[in-house]
């Protein structure tokens, strides 16, 4: 250990004095070699300033003179600890071999008194040896540590926000790391201040913009895991500021082994800046209609359907059925439980894969006939603003009539309780895809005041983060392509809630469902779309370009509304909320049509999906979906503008 600090002790010397000493070593060297050389001549040891008839000194002053400025001509100074292999051999060959010329040429060939005329061959040689040996021994004593320290000089600097236990197990676990070089800690708590924990200084925040200038910080790791949103927000806000890029580690709750990896560290996501703190689930609501049941999940293999299937498989249902269209999304879905399966003792859930769209009413009949599932999560749904505009029958075909089979199903086999997973865009739409939400909330509620035995409920919320309809998966892969990130206005909001806790309410809520009731999600505060952007923007290390930063990296394009989107969404139709005994979750009874007026109607349009053009299909819709309106936008359904227009679509 003496040994490899001194090694980094030199490696951290500056340029200037490691060549200074290289250059003491190789005139020490010339002095050695001078006295060698003596001595294989004479036969016996001769001082190197001593008064004899022999002059050793002329020979070494001699060799001085040549030897240092050769060695610098031909770059044996340059990066002396760079070199290595063949390279280095031949640039040392080189000089001796144009010093050794020069110097035989001096002593062999002119002669001077005092100095034997051998002496001219034997030095170069000995020095030749000598110089070879000490840059072998050289890279063999810093070679690993030098290279591994300019790699380390090359690599991301890095802080460590949070010195607490995660913070101090993220140092060790990076302490040999070749992605970033930690060089410190930052920490709140001024007892740590200006303390060292395994080497590593521990720093004010209010020092940050400081260590930025001074050493070239590009990154901070945030290892607070027990730290609030609010508190991850100051840090952040503090850590922006100065464009940094931000890594993170996940939350305590996730951290179950109790030891912090190198692979825990994440891209920090904008799921850890909005909504709130997670309230604690209430597992007596979570385990009421899912432990020891028999489950079924329409679109099991989608963005809220997979992660219902995992929250659910969680809690030991007899039986859990993943009905799902998609066959490579049920396949991914069905090996990740299964996986999860084998890796726990006591875990007995039966896991059925599926293949089946919820159109489909014969195999629909023949599922849930075959097991009669005590409960159904109907998840399955067309959810693409745009491209069920684009695809106006289809959308209709799966979200409307999709959920009656599912439901018409469900009272045919005695269901329990059948949860309809809905959406804000429900509300006063504006676009074909809420407009068959709200109607597949409607068909529900009138089936649940028209027919006894099944409990119908409705769990409507907005937007799930990194869901396949969601703007952040879309933005962050437009970050990592160099931007532009695309917004459609600059003034478009939108509620978000992560996948887990929105999955998490949906279940607690069906608990509490005594049938037709509608419930809310408690999506906190509406988030700006462009602000989002920004945000991410900022979270990856990059400069938003604009007016005020032309120098910046990733530009914003706006590019305006898609169709059927509209600036806002709401989460109530009416403002008469009802609270629960869950606190983020709200019940409302909403006006709706008679199951007696609503059959004829939706036979109708049953009907009408075969044999009308989407422009009176949609007109079906505005009469069936009170408040829907598309604002005098063109259908833009792709089959009928190629059938009716000449122009091409784009």
């Amino acid at each position: 250990m003496p040994s490899e600090l001194l090694a980094k002790t030199a490696l951290r010397l500056p340029r200037i004095v490691k060549r200074l000493l290289a250059v003491l070593l190789d005139a020490g060297l010339c002095a050695l070699t001078i006295w060698l050389a003596f001595y294989l001549r004479l036969g016996q040891w001769v001082s190197l300033f001593s008064d004899s008839d022999w002059s050793p000194n002329t020979a070494l002053l001699a060799s001085l003179a040549l030897a240092i400025p050769i060695f610098v001509v031909c770059g044996l100074y340059r990066a002396i600890f760079r070199y290595s292999g063949l390279s280095a051999l031949v640039t040392v060959i080189k000089a001796i071999v144009l010093y050794g010329l020069l110097y035989a040429l001096i002593f062999t060939f002119f002669g001077v008194p005092g100095v034997p005329r051998t002496i001219g061959i034997i030095q170069p040689v000995l020095l030749l040896l000598a110089v070879g040996v000490s840059r072998a021994l050289v890279r063999f004593w810093l070679g690993g540590l030098y290279q591994s320290f300019f790699t380390k000089l090359q690599l991301p600097k890095t802080l460590i926000y949070g010195a607490g236990n995660a913070g101090r197990q993220l140092a060790a676990a990076l302490a040999h790391s070749r992605e970033m070089s930690v060089m410190g800690f930052l920490d709140d708590d001024e007892r740590f201040h200006g303390q060292t924990i395994n080497r590593l200084p521990v720093y004010s925040p209010k020092k940050l913009k400081h260590l930025v200038q001074s050493e070239n910080i590009s990154r901070v790791l945030l290892a607070i895991p027990s730290a609030s949103r609010k508190k991850r927000n100051e840090i952040l806000n503090l850590i922006l500021e100065e464009k940094l890029l931000v890594q993170t580690i996940p939350s305590v709750s996730d951290l179950a082994e109790g030891k912090v990896k190198t692979s825990d560290i994440r891209w920090l996501d904008i799921d850890d800046l909005l909504g709130r703190d997670p309230v604690q689930p209430n597992m007596q609501l979570l385990k009421m209609n899912i432990t020891n049941a028999v489950v079924l999940i329409t679109g099991a293999g989608g963005s809220i359907g997979s992660e219902l299937s995992r929250q659910i498989f969680a809690l030991k249902p007899s039986t859990l059925l993943l009905v799902e269209q998609s066959e490579f999304a049920l396949y991914q879905l069905h090996e990740e439980l299964m996986v999860r399966m084998g890796n726990s003792l006591d875990h007995l859930t039966e896991i059925i894969p599926l293949i089946c769209s919820v159109c489909d009413e014969v195999r629909m009949d023949q599922i849930i006939g075959a097991w009669t599932p005590d409960i159904i999560f109907h998840a399955a749904a067309y959810k693409h603003v745009p491209l069920v505009e684009h695809n106006l029958v289809e959308g209709i075909r799966n979200n409307v009539f999709g959920t009656l089979v599912a439901a018409q199903m469900a009272i045919k086999y005695g269901v329990h309780n059948f949860v309809l997973i809905s959406t804000d865009k429900a509300v006063r739409p504006t676009n074909v895809m809420g407009a068959t939400k709200r109607l597949a909330e409607n068909i529900l509620q009138a089936l649940a005041s028209d027919v006894g035995g099944t409990k119908f409920s409705m769990v409507r919320f907005g937007n799930v983060l990194d869901s396949s309809g969601s703007v952040v998966p879309k933005f962050r892969q437009q970050i990592l392509d160099g931007g532009p990130v695309t917004v459609t206005d600059p003034e478009i909001t939108r509620y978000f809630m992560t996948i887990p806790e929105a999955a998490q309410l949906v279940i607690q809520a069906s608990a509490m469902s005594a049938g037709g009731d509608v419930f809310v999600l408690d999506m906190g505060e509406s988030v700006k779309i462009i602000d989002l952007a920004r945000r991410m923007i900022e979270l990856s290390g990059f400069a938003v370009k604009d007016i005020s930063n032309e120098d910046g990296d990733i530009e914003i394009s706006i590019t305006g509304l898609r169709p059927g989107e509209k600036l806002y969404e709401e989460l109530l139709i009416g403002d008469n909320p009802q609270s629960t005994t869950h606190p983020r979750i709200m019940k409302t009874h909403e006006e709706f049509m008679s199951w007696q007026v609503l059959r004829p109607k939706l036979e109708e349009l049953k009907y009408a999906l075969q044999t009308l053009s989407p422009v009176e299909i949609r007109g079906m819709m505005c009469n069936l979906v009170p408040g829907y309106r598309p604002n005098d936008r063109p259908v833009v359904d792709w089959v009928y503008l190629k059938q009716n227009s000449k122009f091409p679509i784009t």
